[in-house]
């Protein structure tokens, strides 16, 4: 079921959605010249989080990172488990200093460390992947996983008894708040009766914590379990209780294969191989935002697990067919948030720049985005 359409690697990032609210500003002095292509060994370099491991969030950037590797003069390194702040900006400066010839962040929290180091490294060129921040040598880059979570919380919703679901998620940011809404929505969107409830762990690693927030979800009456996190802890926590859960950044059915129904999933091939070919050819250029949906093969769904009948796959499958062809109705009003006022009215829907924005709850999701 699962078809990434690597060949759409290929597409000019010239067809990058541009987001609203980054605002165009000239290039710095000595930044990297639009028309001038990169000759020789291409160095790239890649900064994680979490521990690439053998799956999740940093794994899933990490096959991306294989991926280009593998063309032609192509050098990569990586440095993983770093945490955001002077760590990460010590470990991009040291990067910078050796002769990089682009960097690609790879943590929302690495934002702002990647625009210090750029302004002092004009030459380099920065990739910041979640955030929202670009300079003449900064874009930033992201994929619409929300496609992804609406259809996961479609087969939530259709297989949850309960009518409780429980999100174990990282921090209370608008790509998060953005995930849960969507993945509600799609739930709700087959079974309006249905509860998202919320758990924050602040924290984007922390197997032993998120096992813990799973549990405590499944204590109150949740059946299925999903997630916004690195590890696969919250899809072995369902399990153990025999009960269901969703992955997010790969497929996490080894992990839990009977209770694992699918995940959210990232292939950042596509856009990686694409950013390459870019600096190759001269054009590369910074001060851009990138969001690449499920028509370009980014992002995805892993495939469903046995247990999830055929009538549950055909659902999905055929809302999926709508994100793959482009039609993307997941923020289309009528929507109201969870004191009941209408946020997208009907007949229109949210702007990037909204979902960029976006601080509160849609009606069902039992938690605060505080």
């Amino acid at each position: 079921m699962r078809r990434l359409w690597r060949g759409l690697g290929a597409l000019a990032l010239t067809l990058a959605v541009v987001l609203a609210g980054c605002e165009k500003s000239p290039d710095k002095p000595g930044a990297p010249a639009a028309g001038v292509g990169k000759t020789g060994e291409l160095k790239v370099g890649f900064v994680y989080i979490s521990p690439a491991g053998v799956a999740g969030y940093s794994w899933s950037h990490d096959q991306g990172r294989k991926a280009i590797e593998a063309l032609p003069d192509v050098k990569t390194s990586v440095v993983e488990s770093v945490k955001e702040g002077t760590e990460a900006e010590r470990v991009i400066e040291d990067m910078a200093r050796s002769g990089h010839d682009l960097i690609f962040t790879t943590s929302f929290g690495f934002m702002d460390p990647t625009m210090k180091v750029a302004r002092d490294h004009p030459e380099v060129r920065f990739m910041h992947c979640s955030g929202f921040k670009a300079d003449g040598n900064v874009s930033n880059y992201f994929g619409r996983i929300y496609q992804a979570r609406y259809l996961t919380g479609m087969v939530a919703g259709l297989m949850t008894k309960s009518g409780v679901i429980g999100y174990v998620a990282a921090f209370p940011i608008p790509e998060v708040i953005r995930g849960i809404n969507a993945f509600t929505l799609g739930a709700r969107g087959v079974n309006p009766k249905i509860r998202v409830r919320v758990v924050w762990t602040r924290t984007w690693y922390d197997p032993a914590l998120e096992k813990d927030a799973a549990f405590s979800l499944l204590d109150t009456g949740a059946d299925v379990i999903a997630q916004h996190q690195d590890s696969p802890a919250p899809q072995e926590a369902a399990q153990q209780r025999g009960k269901y859960s969703i992955g997010y950044n790969s497929d996490m059915s080894a992990f839990a294969p009977k209770a694992h129904l699918t995940s959210a999933v990232w292939n950042w091939a596509p856009l990686y191989e694409a950013i390459v070919k870019e600096v190759r050819e001269g054009a590369w250029t910074g001060n851009r935002a990138i969001w690449w949906g499920m028509d370009t093969g980014v992002v995805d769904i892993a495939p469903f697990g046995p247990m999830v009948p055929k009538t549950v796959r055909d659902a999905v499958l055929a809302r999926r067919a709508e994100f793959a062809n482009g039609v993307d109705k997941v923020f289309a009003g009528p929507i109201t948030d969870q004191s009941g006022t209408v946020r997208i009215a009907a007949g229109s829907k949210a702007q990037d720049k909204d979902l960029l924005d976006m601080a509160w709850f849609v009606e069902g999701v039992v938690g605060s985005v505080q």
